[in-house]
């Protein structure tokens, strides 16, 4: 498993990723058709779009993705009908 510091929904937020299987643990940063909190202590918004758009996002369509709460997904599917990351790709 490689691990990816991905803070935004708190400053040490990280996901796990398997290349070999293709998937990615986002824990709270990334969900199907939603994204993480910010308005926590130590969120950001802004750091938690460009984490999903430059660290997940870029992992490739195929990886299917577990999110820390709710139904799993895949980075394409994501990409393409996440509400919050549409217009921000």
């Amino acid at each position: 498993m490689k691990v990816l510091h991905v803070p935004g929904h708190s400053r040490g937020s990280v996901a796990f990723v398997s290349e070999n299987q293709k998937f990615v643990i986002t824990g709270d940063a990334l969900f199907a058709g939603s994204i993480g909190r910010t308005d926590l202590p130590g969120g950001d918004y802004d750091q938690l779009m460009n984490s999903i758009r430059t660290k997940l996002l870029t992992l490739g369509d195929e990886y299917t993705v577990f999110a820390g709460h709710g139904p799993k997904t895949s980075i394409g599917n994501e990409a393409l009908t996440n509400p919050f990351l549409l217009g921000q790709i």
